[in-house]
């Protein structure tokens, strides 16, 4: 298959294949938990699994990247209607926000295709750790009606979404999820939400992220573009049945317990990621 690397090492791909599995339940849980997509988790596992092999290469980040965005297409299916089955996917303020969101994705992909690695790493643990202090800090106080923002906001905040979702890999959720509790939306609805977003942002960076790293070097085996389709095979029904899980227990807990579940996670990701970059070699 063209864009497809032809060496095939069993042993790596056992190691990838079980890295995988525990990725996609972590990931789907927290898809359908804290509305993330997934890629929170899947990113920086595939990543460290990547490093460990040996394989690690300029390209490392754009596969584990583009893997998850790969996974996030399905994941945002299973965890977006398990949460509009509860009312919490605020159909309007997709329809407003989507058109600006996949501009972002759309210019976050190819930037994040031909990034440096460590460049994109570095994005992730710096946006990561904000996000994560604001939800642990921040009120979230939901209003009976959310603050208003002009469309010139909406524009600016989606692209932004967006952009950063494409280079880190995730669904939208690190980044929507603070910016709508900010604007007063009940966190259950920013949640769901951006849950459902993950589809506008998984769909299109893939296809990039595909076109983009067709003959690309330094891939592991059975990789389409940037994909590794052994990791999208295994991740995905792991995440779509466990996002199910953590929309489920999202409707059960306090939202305040609910932000220090997201803020806590993203902190803990953010350090890691951070300690991969200052780390001597």
């Amino acid at each position: 298959m063209s864009g497809a690397p032809g060496a095939i090492d069993a042993g790596l791909l056992g190691l990838l294949v079980l890295v995988a599995a525990g990725a996609g339940i972590g990931g789907g849980v927290l898809a359908g938990l804290l509305g993330v997509g997934g890629g929170i988790v899947i990113v920086p596992a595939l990543y460290l699994a990547l490093q460990a092999t040996g394989l690690a290469s300029g390209a490392t980040m754009q596969v584990a990247v583009a893997t998850s965005l790969a996974t996030i297409i399905f994941t945002a299916v299973s965890s977006g209607l398990a949460h509009h089955r509860r009312g919490a996917v605020d159909l309007a303020l997709l329809r407003r926000w989507s058109p600006w969101v996949v501009l972002g994705v759309l210019a976050g992909s190819w930037l994040g295709a031909a990034a440096d690695g460590r460049a994109m790493v570095a994005v992730f643990a710096v946006v990561a750790g904000i996000v994560a202090l604001n939800m642990l800090v921040g009120r979230g106080d939901p209003r009976p009606v959310p603050r208003a923002a002009p469309p010139a906001a909406w524009a600016a905040t989606g692209v932004a979404a967006g952009g950063i979702s494409a280079m880190m890999g995730i669904g939208g959720g690190t980044v929507c999820v603070p910016i709508l509790s900010w604007l007063g939306y009940d966190i259950r609805r920013a949640v769901g939400t951006s849950a459902a977003l993950g589809l506008v942002i998984g769909l299109p960076a893939t296809l990039v992220y595909v076109w983009a790293g067709w003959d690309a070097g330094g891939r592991p085996p059975l990789s389409l573009g940037y994909v590794s389709l052994p990791g999208v095979a295994v991740i995905t029904p792991f995440t779509m049945a466990f996002a199910r899980v953590g929309a489920r227990i999202a409707h059960a807990i306090p939202m305040r317990a609910l932000r220090v579940c997201f803020g806590l996670f993203l902190g803990l990701t953010a350090a890691r990621m951070a300690w991969d970059l200052i780390a001597p070699a």
